[in-house]
């Protein structure tokens, strides 16, 4: 009988300080989540906060210490250029065509597409996007963060 009251009392105050844990990360993950507003909720294009970049320049719509854990961005490439080679990472991630002309590469093949074509890189997946065209290129980067 003794046995099992001690493991009781265990369960309980193993149960007690995982409760206790929980609401103390709560406490700090709250503690770092901005004050939402509608005027910080809404985000207008300005090229003057745009990040030059050697292809082009970006635009961070909602970076990763604004949002919980998606990310929103513009990339725009100059022609013939990209962002960067084909690379891989564990984050799944979209892209949205605003204007312009993609080459899309996804493990070792690559297509030709236009605007209003969403293009998806499953996670770990080679992937890489750049300017084929005679215009510059725009498109959305769309991506959950992994804190």
């Amino acid at each position: 009988m003794k046995l099992s009251t001690t493991i009781k009392v265990a369960v309980v105050a193993l149960i007690t300080q995982q409760s206790i844990f929980s609401q103390e990360a709560k406490k700090e993950a709250n503690s770092t989540t901005p004050n939402y507003t509608i005027e910080n909720c809404v985000n207008h294009f300005e090229l003057d906060k745009a990040v030059k970049t050697k292809v082009g320049y970006q635009y961070w719509f909602a970076d990763k210490n604004f949002t919980l854990e998606n990310t929103l961005k513009m990339s725009i490439v100059e022609p013939g250029k990209s962002t960067h080679a084909p690379h891989h990472h564990v984050e799944e991630e979209f892209f949205y065509i605003l204007e312009g002309t993609a080459e899309f590469f996804l493990d070792g093949k690559r297509v030709i597409v236009g605007p209003n074509t969403s293009l998806y890189c499953p996670s770990n997946s080679e992937h890489g996007i750049s300017n084929p065209g005679k215009t510059e290129l725009r498109y959305l980067v769309i991506k959950k963060d992994l804190k």
